[in-house]
C-alpha cells in the first residue's frame, strides 16, 4: 500500500480518534449506571446462555514505562493474595445471581500481569470461576503471560486449569528500544517461554507487538517482526504505541523527541504488515493478523468477526462480564464499569455489593451506530440490507448517515445500493471514517493518534 497524498489532505497525520473497542467509547460513560443496573442485566441473561468472562489483575512486579493501562506495582505477594480473595468474593456474588445453566464461551485473564499469581493462587482462582460457571464445550480460556514473570509451576497450573490460548507481550525485540520503554525481554527468553507453553499442549499462541515506539526504524521493526515470525504465533496484534505522557505519568520516562512522526508511524506499520502477509498471515481488521486456519481468520471470512475491549474476537456471545477493578462489562442493554481504584473496588466487594460506578445505557441510535462502526472496523464495509433488517431505521435515515461520511471523505468511501464500503486505499482512515458515525465524540485530545 503506497501512501496516498489524500491521507494527509484528510488529516490522517494530525487526527486523534478513538480505537472503537466499544460504542459509545469509555470516555462517554457516566454515573447514571450503577450496581443495580449491573445486577438486573445479569439477571436478564437467558437461562442456558453462553457468556464471556474477563478477570482483571492490575498488579505488575515492575511498571513498563510505555504502558498506559490501569496497573500498580508490587514487590510483595500480599496485595496479590488479598486481591485474589476479592475476586473470589466477587465471583461468589456473581454466582448468586447468574441464571441457570450459564456457561463460558470465553474466559480471559488480563492485566497487569495475571502470571504474577503463584501456582496455588492460579489453581484456586480457576476453581472458583468454574464453580460459578463451567466452560462451554469448545470454549476458549486465554491468559496474558509476561515471559519475565512465569515459571514451570505456574505454567503447569494454567495448563491444568484448562488454558488453551496464551498471549505473550513482545512490544519490540531491539534491546535499545526495550531499555527506552522500560521493558527488557530478550528474544531467547520469549522463545523459551513460547516453547514451554506449547510443550504443555496449549493449542494457540497470541503475540502483541508495537509500532511507533521511540527510535523505531524500518529495519528495526523488520528485525523484530522476523524474530517474532520464528515463534509462529497463531495471532498477532500490531498495535500503535499511544504516547500520552499527559495521561500516563510513567510515559514521561520516555523521551518525546525520539518518537517517530505520524508519517513514519504509517511506514513502520506498512513494513510490519507486509512481512506478516508475506509469511501467509491473513489481515484481520485494522491491526491484527492470523494464520488462515485460526478461529479469528475463519470468523472474518464468515462475516462473524467482532470487536471488544480486548481488540478483535471471534466470540459470538452478546454478554461480556468483567470482574476486578476497572473491568468493563457489555450487555445488550449497555455497558457497566467497576470502580477503577483497587481499594474502592475491594471495599465494595467486602461490603457484599458490586463496585459498578459508571457505564452507559443504550438509547436512540446507539446500537445502530455501534453496529455500523463495528462492521467498518472489522470488515471495512457494512451491509445496508442487514441494517434495514436488524434495526428500526428507515432507508432515508440510513442514507443520511452514509452521506454524512461521504461529504467528509468523498471518494475515499464508496456507497453501493447494498453497502457502505471503505476501499483498500482508505483503510488507514478507518478509525476516522468510523468517527463520522459517532454521535458522541467531539474531543480529540483524549484519544490516540489515528495512525
Amino acid at each position: 500500500m503506497t501512501h496516498d497524498p489524500q491521507l494527509a489532505h484528510l488529516g490522517l497525520f494530525d487526527a486523534r480518534v478513538p480505537r472503537y473497542t466499544s460504542y459509545p467509547t469509555a470516555p462517554q460513560f457516566n454515573s447514571a449506571v450503577g450496581a443495580g443496573d449491573f445486577e438486573r442485566w445479569i439477571a436478564e441473561i437467558p437461562d442456558g446462555s453462553q457468556i464471556s468472562l474477563y478477570l482483571h489483575v492490575p498488579f505488575c512486579r515492575r511498571l513498563c514505562w510505555f504502558c498506559a493501562c490501569r496497573t500498580q506495582g508490587t514487590a510483595s505477594n500480599e496485595p496479590v493474595i488479598a486481591y485474589v480473595d476479592t475476586l473470589k468474593a466477587e465471583l461468589a456474588l456473581l454466582q448468586q445471581i447468574l441464571p441457570r445453566g450459564v456457561s463460558l464461551s470465553r474466559l480471559h485473564w488480563g492485566g497487569g500481569t495475571p502470571t504474577l499469581m503463584s501456582a496455588d493462587l492460579i489453581s484456586s482462582l480457576a476453581e472458583a470461576i468454574f464453580n460459578a460457571a463451567p466452560m462451554a464445550q469448545g470454549g476458549e480460556f486465554s491468559v496474558e503471560i509476561d515471559p519475565n514473570e512465569i515459571d514451570d509451576a505456574r505454567l503447569d497450573a494454567l495448563a491444568r486449569a484448562g488454558m488453551n490460548r496464551a498471549s505473550i507481550g513482545v512490544q519490540d525485540f531491539d534491546p535499545m528500544i526495550q531499555k527506552t520503554i522500560g521493558r527488557e525481554q530478550s528474544y531467547a527468553l520469549t522463545r523459551d517461554v513460547a516453547e514451554r507453553i506449547r510443550a504443555r499442549g496449549v493449542a494457540s499462541l497470541n503475540a502483541d507487538i508495537l509500532y511507533g515506539l521511540p527510535s523505531q526504524t524500518g529495519p528495526r521493526i523488520a528485525d523484530s517482526v522476523q524474530k517474532l515470525l520464528t515463534l509462529s504465533p497463531d495471532r498477532v496484534a500490531l498495535y500503535g504505541y499511544a504516547h500520552v505522557p499527559w495521561m500516563s505519568r510513567r510515559q514521561q520516562m520516555i523521551p518525546s523527541d525520539a518518537m517517530p512522526t505520524p508519517e513514519e508511524r504509517l511506514s513502520l506499520f506498512e513494513t510490519a504488515r507486509r512481512l506478516f502477509t508475506w509469511d501467509g498471515y491473513q489481515e484481520i481488521g485494522i491491526d491484527h493478523f492470523a494464520k488462515p486456519d485460526d478461529g479469528m481468520a475463519r470468523a472474518q471470512r464468515a462475516g462473524r468477526l467482532r470487536r471488544n475491549f480486548q481488540g478483535y474476537t471471534d466470540d459470538p456471545s452478546p454478554v461480556l462480564i468483567g470482574l476486578g477493578a476497572s473491568s468493563i462489562s457489555r450487555f445488550p442493554q449497555g455497558f457497566a464499569q467497576n470502580d477503577s481504584a483497587t481499594a474502592a473496588h475491594t471495599k465494595a466487594i467486602r461490603d457484599g455489593r458490586f463496585s459498578t460506578h459508571r457505564g452507559h445505557r443504550f438509547t436512540g441510535e446507539d446500537t445502530l451506530r455501534g453496529r455500523i462502526i463495528e462492521a467498518l472496523m472489522c470488515d471495512f464495509c457494512v451491509s445496508r440490507t442487514e441494517l434495514l433488517k436488524d434495526f428500526d431505521v428507515s432507508p432515508a435515515r440510513l442514507d443520511a448517515l452514509f452521506q454524512k461520511a461521504v461529504r467528509e471523505f468523498r471518494d475515499m468511501v464508496k456507497v453501493t445500493p447494498d453497502a457502505f464500503v471503505i476501499p483498500d486505499r482508505a483503510k488507514p482512515l478507518t478509525r476516522m471514517i468510523a468517527r463520522a458515525f459517532d454521535a458522541y465524540d467531539a474531543v480529540q485530545a483524549r484519544h490516540s493518534s489515528a495512525v
